[in-house]
């Protein structure tokens, strides 16, 4: 049976787990111990040493990255904030834009989503969640009928509810299920407003992206992991335990964070997720997330390959993870060719995104604010990927 299937009710493996490991469990078979020091605290640093031997390789990267065209309110060109490059754990390049610096934290949009599914994780690892639960077993829906939605379904994109992913320039303001949800009507009880939404397919056949099923997600989170480890269980399970103290998670008028979208933190802070995927789901010879949860994360789902909607050549995606990968029977080619297959990204608005080169042991993370459409993720993965190229 898979470890994501079954959700034991004993309190005896839970009690075991905490008396051999402490609050993450683990043994020193499951996670190995690095020579680099973990960045719990502060990331190791090697800029000096790669700027004084990649010096053209890097002018190239920020004559690339750092292009804004005209007055600010304009929003032409590359609007890089932050961009940052970690190399076998050690920060090799950092460079920040229009008032930003390694101090201050930005909003992720929709790389929020990224850690909603590692949170869904921790959850299964805990025992308090099963993938193949209705999403009914934690929260209330408005529609009886959306309790056929499984937190397998919401984690792969797959409710099948008829939802509205439109943003400034993708229709009215007025039909668009996600503004309403962050800025109107749903601003009071997302989950509510979600589940009243019908469903336009049978949960499971078809993909769709939809912030509304990851914020449905994180309110069946909230339902399950609140009453163990209280209302700041996202830091007590994952941020805190990475370090990530520049952490801030805007919530709904019910008090459940916005699993979606409103993650606010540092790039250095952002990047150490993906550090956590990088080494497997472990942190500090620890495992955070389940055996196999990294790898069965970045496969491609199901669901995508038997249907989607308004699926771009470069939207190819695992658990809430943008994969680089080519989808079986559907798409051959590559979204970023200029990377090595099995590369994966959190992304978000306008630019965001940290992208795991796990062949390179490389992650990449930029934030910006992007608004003309000339940025090419790929082109920065080619720029990035040249300035670790021979490193040690």
């Amino acid at each position: 049976m898979s470890p994501h299937r079954s959700r034991r009710k004993s309190w005896l493996p839970a009690l075991l787990s905490v008396a051999l490991c402490g609050a993450l469990p683990a043994s020193a078979a499951e996670c190995s111990t690095l020579s680099t020091p973990w960045p719990t605290q502060v990331w190791p640093e090697a800029r000096e040493e790669v700027a004084a031997t990649r010096a053209e390789q890097l002018r190239a990267l920020e004559d690339y990255a750092f292009t804004l065209v005209g007055k600010d309110e304009e929003r032409k060109g590359v609007r890089t904030d932050g961009l940052l490059l970690i190399h076998k754990g050690r920060i090799i390049y950092e460079r920040y834009g229009r008032g930003f610096d390694a101090g201050k934290r930005h909003l992720s949009w929709s790389m929020s989503k990224s850690f909603t599914s590692a949170l869904t994780g921790i959850a299964v690892r805990e025992n308090l969640l099963s993938l193949d639960d209705s999403l009914c077993e934690y929260v209330k829906a408005t529609r009886q009928s959306n309790c056929a939605i499984s937190v397998r379904n919401l984690l792969e994109f797959a409710s099948g509810l008829d939802w509205r992913e439109d943003y400034e320039n993708g229709g009215t303001h007025q039909t668009s299920s996600v503004l309403a949800m962050l800025y109107g009507e749903g601003r009071k009880d997302m989950v509510a407003f979600i589940t009243a939404h019908e469903q336009q397919e049978k949960p499971g056949t078809s993909w769709r992206y939809s912030s509304g099923d990851t914020t449905l997600l994180a309110g069946v989170l909230d339902a399950a992991l609140k009453p163990t480890y209280g209302r700041e269980w996202p830091w007590k399970l994952l941020l805190d335990v990475l370090g990530m103290r520049s952490a801030t998670w805007e919530r709904d008028a019910k008090g459940v964070i916005v699993g979606s979208s409103y993650l606010h933190a540092t790039p250095r802070d952002l990047a150490k997720l993906g550090y956590l995927y990088l080494r497997d789901g472990c942190w500090e010879g620890k495992r955070v997330l389940p055996e196999e949860w990294v790898t069965d994360s970045t496969k491609v789902s199901e669901p995508i390959m038997l249907k989607s909607y308004a699926r771009g050549s470069d939207d190819v995606q695992g658990w809430q993870w943008w994969l680089n990968r080519p989808i079986p029977g559907v798409q051959a080619e590559l979204p970023w060719p200029s990377a090595p297959e099995g590369a994966y990204a959190a992304r978000g608005h306008w630019g965001q995104s940290m992208t795991v080169i796990p062949s390179k042991e490389l992650i990449v993370v930029r934030t910006a604010d992007d608004r003309d459409g000339s940025f090419s993720l790929d082109t920065l993965l080619k720029l990035s990927l040249a300035v670790v190229e021979g490193l040690p």
